[in-house]
């Protein structure tokens, strides 16, 4: 399995392309389409599926020109359905070009997930923002988290729907159960690994 990132859009949000063989799964696509998509054309990659941890603006800006350039399918929590589609809600209403897109085709659950030759886990990790989903990938130690758990630092819960307690919780009771080896690839910043935080970080350790 391949890995990519790439910081994208006005706040260099962390995209991640996670690809076996030429099959690929993209996560949060922030924006700067034209760059993401010469990346997968460089790799020769057809797009499985475009994964959002969250609806943020500075997360999906560039949801609707890949989903049109490669027809895959868009997931995300169905507690944010309304964001893709809601400059108010998805908070891009206050920046210079609002987000308004077309709906998810599909919703998050909890639970294992298959898509191609992929397979994860999905669990729930409000705090953030409501429907702040982490994926979990087992066999390779790593988590996709989103603006969930950072290196040294958590998601501001300042914004509509976020709750500082739901956030502490999410990282207590689901990320920090994970082996202290887990690498974290975060919605922004350098990756870090679950010990790390557990140590190390100064709003929620252990």
């Amino acid at each position: 399995m391949k890995r990519a990132s790439m910081s994208l859009g006005p706040l260099g949000t962390n995209c991640y392309i996670v690809s076996v063989d030429r099959e690929a799964i993209v996560f949060d696509p922030g924006g700067d389409a034209d760059q993401l998509i010469k990346y997968v054309e460089s790799e020769k990659l057809q797009i499985k599926a475009i994964l959002l941890t969250h609806a943020h603006f500075d997360h999906i800006g560039a949801v609707e020109d890949l989903r049109k350039y490669s027809g895959a399918p868009v997931y995300i929590h169905e507690l944010e359905a309304d964001w893709l589609t809601d400059p108010e809600l998805n908070r891009s209403a206050f920046m210079p070009e609002k987000i308004a897109g077309e709906p998810a085709d599909y919703y998050l659950r909890p639970g294992t997930m298959n898509i191609g030759s992929f397979e994860f886990e999905i669990i729930h990790t409000p705090g953030h923002s409501p429907g702040s989903v982490s994926f979990i990938f087992k066999d390779e130690l790593f988590v996709i988290g989103g603006d969930v758990l950072f290196n040294q630092g958590i998601g501001r819960t300042d914004l509509p729907g976020g709750s500082f307690e739901q956030l502490e919780a999410s990282i207590r009771n689901h990320l920090y159960r994970l082996n202290d080896q887990y690498t974290v690839y975060p919605g922004h910043g350098p990756e870090t690994t679950i010990g790390n935080e557990k140590r190390n970080n100064p709003f929620v350790s252990v």
